[in-house]
């Protein structure tokens, strides 16, 4: 059937992935009240499929099966089917992939297939990407799909059992609160330092086997690890080159486009060679953040180039007109994974000047045998610079204008290729991901345009997804639609008060108030601690979850403890102190259990133990502007630094009690003890160095 004969409702959604699959002969439904009371009226099970744009098997899955005509005919007989964006409403996603686990004794993915009860949504089957024949000890999709709701007709009060047991172990997943008369320690950060090293690869770098993640949150606990006691007679070197080694091999392989600069998601091998290719701002947010602070911590040049590098990409990939980010870019190109990034050799030697190409194909891998499918090559660094220039005449200079000039011909050739498809949605809290790292590279690579970028990105948000008080999820076209999640309201605070760390703005401030009071009475769970993912106010679903592993992204309950702390100390506020420190307590016996899978909640805990280092400036931003470029330059992640001009008006009261001086002046504070006014930069400098 041609996709224009027919159209679905998903035709009239936001979302580009839900549209992809609105010219599938299956009548699809978006998650909704339609779908489900249809479900109700007919007695029949919810065929329930997530995933998302940039997703590769998702296409696959749909090629073969969601465009079969008779495929699609069974699907519409005997199920009421519902497309979701995973990406959208990450709450489903959450539910059911932890549901597939429990359901099927081993992890999910996308895309994810379930089966739900027709009238409470509980699941009773699931899988992730069915083949259209039987292959490789799995069923066909429509004989699977026969079976389901043959099965269904005739065993349901079998099922109706069965899926309530499900629910009821979803909920048995949360931790038990903790007393409160336990002392919360340094212990989890000692045995997260132990299991990192037991996982670390020590040739290649990184943490775990393959498929390899790049797991920015791990890589920077190692480097902080190492930052806490760098000053010691013994400091920990060892997690210092856990961290630079990891980030030094996904800089160099194929995990990085060594031609467009940004990260793809993940490397399917342990040497970070071949890439899964799609790119996700969230990825590319979190490791630029990582490599701009381990070039300040470090001042190693490749972290810094690569950092430049991913933040250029982000601006020009993923910008939108108005500020937001979108999304992501797609795996494939003209339904081919990978094809718009692999070279065949003879093609890049047409391409280049001969030294060009010497160079080039020395430094790539391009003289080496091929890595990727047939003959094609996937770019690495294979040779290193110093050795090229001991190799090729005029030496590092004349190399290195070979190669940007090589590397301009290439990208002028590759963008006349069939593009990868771009996820034109904006969410919310991956754009506060962006804003963050945005910032944190303005700060450690003096790039103020990266500030501007990350301004107006916040911006963006205000205009069109703080509506009413709350948050909204995502947008498409200006459009903003559904309620916001626990990690658009911490991620953006956290974006707002590291921005804060470049440029003061006391109205940015008061918004990332606003959206903690939000947190705090829409999200809170008063008697266990920490944080739902979804607001009180949020729809009903078969299980309200809580989550505080990090994952893809880091844990919304461990961001949000960072930022209560953060804005706590700032502010005065022992509410938000109060806050967090019962969200440490809620997740204190899996802190002990297995502090690796938490790296956000144990930065919390360290700045928990250690109270954060404030420094407030207040004078003439030309006079106190250079003070905090000049502590910008320390890395130093347990300090927060905010230049406060004498003509910002409405501030804090915390804020404003420290009073500005015409020649500037800093006031110290850690936890709640504030030093002295100081009227000088090299007073300022001693203090800090007491």
């Amino acid at each position: 059937m041609d996709k224009n004969e027919h159209r679905n409702r998903l035709a009239a959604e936001t979302s580009p992935y839900l549209r992809q699959h609105a010219g599938n002969p299956v009548d699809w439904f978006p998650w909704g009240e339609e779908a489900l009371a249809l479900a109700r009226r007919e007695r029949r099970p919810i065929l329930l499929s997530i995933g998302y744009t940039a997703c590769h098997w998702c296409h696959v899955m749909a090629h073969e099966s969601f465009e079969d005509p008779a495929t699609a005919a069974l699907m519409n007989a005997r199920f009421v089917n519902i497309k979701v964006d995973r990406e959208e409403r990450p709450d489903l996603d959450r539910i059911y992939q932890l549901a597939h686990q429990l359901l099927a004794r081993r992890g999910g993915g996308w895309p994810l297939t379930m089966f739900l009860m027709h009238d409470d949504q509980r699941p009773f089957f699931g899988g992730t990407y069915f083949p259209p024949v039987p292959r490789h000890g799995m069923p066909s999709f429509g004989e699977l799909l026969t079976h389901v709701a043959d099965y269904y007709r005739d065993h349901e009060a079998e099922l109706r059992e069965h899926s309530g047991a499900v629910v009821h172990a979803l909920g048995e997943l949360q931790p038990p609160p903790t007393a409160g008369a336990v002392t919360l320690g340094a212990a989890p950060l000692e045995s997260c330092r132990e299991q990192l090293e037991r996982s670390f690869d020590g040739e290649w770098g990184g943490f775990g086997p393959a498929p390899k993640f790049p797991h920015a949150p791990l890589v920077l606990r190692a480097l902080r690890h190492w930052q806490a006691n760098a000053s010691d007679q013994s400091p920990d070197l060892h997690a210092l080159y856990m961290a630079t080694l990891t980030l030094t091999r996904m800089a160099e392989g194929g995990l990085f486009d060594q031609l467009g600069g940004g990260f793809y998601r993940y490397s399917v091998d342990g040497r970070w060679a071949i890439p899964h290719f799609e790119k996700m701002l969230y990825d590319n947010a979190l490791l630029l953040g990582a490599y701009a602070e381990a070039a300040a911590a470090t001042g190693e040049p490749l972290f810094a180039e690569v950092a430049h590098r991913t933040a250029d990409w982000m601006l020009t990939e993923l910008r939108a007109p108005e500020g937001g980010f979108y999304s992501s870019l797609d795996a494939d190109a003209a339904g081919i994974e990978g094809s718009f990034y692999v070279w065949e050799p003879a093609a890049v030697r047409q391409a280049l000047s001969g030294d060009e190409f010497a160079v080039f194909a020395a430094r790539h891998g391009l003289d080496l045998p091929p890595n990727f499918e047939g003959h094609a090559h996937h770019l690495i660094v294979a040779t290193s610079l110093d050795a090229l220039a001991t190799s090729h005449e005029g030496g590092a200079a004349r190399v290195a204008a070979l190669l940007a000039s090589a590397r301009a011909r290439l990208l002028q050739l590759r963008a006349l290729r069939p593009r990868p498809e771009r996820d034109e949605k904006v969410l919310t809290s991956w754009n506060a991901l962006a804003i963050r790292g945005l910032a944190t590279a303005a700060r450690f690579l003096d790039r103020p345009d990266l500030a501007d970028a990350a301004a107006a990105a916040l911006a963006f948000l205000r205009r069109h997804h703080w509506q009413g008080g709350r948050l909204l999820a995502t947008s498409a076209g200006g459009d903003a639609r559904l309620n916001a999640y626990l990690d658009d309201y911490v991620f953006l605070a956290d974006a707002i008060l590291e921005l804060a760390m470049v440029r003061f703005d006391a109205a940015e401030l008061r918004f990332g108030c606003e959206l903690l009071e939000v947190v705090l009475g829409e999200f809170a769970d008063p008697a266990s601690g920490g944080f739902y993912f979804t607001s009180a106010g949020h729809e009903t679903l078969v299980y309200r979850p809580k989550s505080f592993g990090d994952e893809a992204l880091p844990a919304g309950n461990g961001v949000a403890a960072v930022v209560l702390q953060r804005y706590g100390y700032l502010l005065g506020e022992t509410r938000y102190l109060a806050a967090a420190e019962r969200t440490l307590r809620a997740t204190w016996a899996v802190l002990q259990e297995y502090p690796s899978g938490h790296a956000t909640l144990l930065e919390a805990l360290a700045e928990y133990l250690h109270a954060p280092v404030l420094v407030i400036l207040r004078g003439p931003a030309g006079i106190i502007e250079p003070w905090r470029a000049e502590l910008a330059a320390v890395y130093a992640p347990g300090r927060m630094v905010l230049a406060v001009p004498t003509d910002s008006a409405d501030l804090p009261p915390a804020i404003a009690s420290k009073s500005a001086t015409s020649s500037g002046v800093a006031y110290v504070c850690r936890g709640s003890q504030c030093s002295a006014p100081l009227g000088t930069l090299a007073a300022l400098v001693a203090e800090l160095g007491r």
